[in-house]
């Protein structure tokens, strides 16, 4: 099976963190490569990636997106136990980008403005902890980025309620079964809903 996700590397001290600095010799395009993920309901949500402007156009086309789960305690959830509300995972968009084509925060940017981040453990009508509003951290670099995306955005009071996403570190990431990646794209719908 093809995998978009590059192979997991483990940082010393941080067991369980899916990535780490490229050791010497690694690929240089390998080093220039970060993660970043964040849960919104983005599995049907393509334009986290998308170039709002054509400055941008190819900044993102290079950058990976990979659905999964992260957040829980369930290792290795299926998307029906996801759905349970009892694993405590969210559905997460994990991306791995090339930051000297595209800023982190941007990304950030780009993520408060596809979603409500006003609304608790819910987007739309999907309801449960599985759609709460998080940003996953892979560093204090990406920490303090999302911590002032969220600050500059309450200040100049662009939401009329309080903004309740989470900012915490990256935990493990479950990638999603096959039939969820780019399932927008595949399937041209806006939201599903499982029976």
């Amino acid at each position: 099976m093809l995998s978009l996700r590059p192979p997991p590397l483990r940082p010393a001290g941080r067991p369980g963190h899916p990535y780490r600095c490229a050791a010497a010799g690694a690929e240089p395009s390998r080093q220039a490569l970060a993660p970043a993920t964040a849960a919104a309901r983005l599995f049907l949500r393509p334009q986290w990636l998308s170039p709002t402007s054509a400055e941008e156009e190819g900044t993102v086309a290079g950058a990976v997106r990979v659905c999964g789960y992260a957040g829980g305690q369930t290792p290795n959830p299926t998307y029906r136990q996801v759905c349970s509300d009892r694993t405590g995972h969210a559905e997460v968009v994990e991306v791995t980008f090339d930051p000297a084509k595209i800023a982190y925060g941007r990304l950030v940017e780009l993520f408060f403005k596809m979603h409500d981040p006003t609304q608790l453990n819910r987007q739309g009508p999907d309801i449960g902890t599985q759609y709460r509003s998080a940003i996953f951290f892979h560093s204090p670099e990406q920490e303090a980025a999302a911590r002032d995306a969220k600050a500059a955005l309450e200040k100049a009071g662009v939401f009329k309620r309080s903004i309740v996403t989470e900012i915490v570190p990256a935990p493990d990431f479950y990638r999603a079964e096959d039939y969820h990646q780019q399932y927008f794209e595949k399937h041209g719908m806006r939201s599903c809903h499982l029976p």
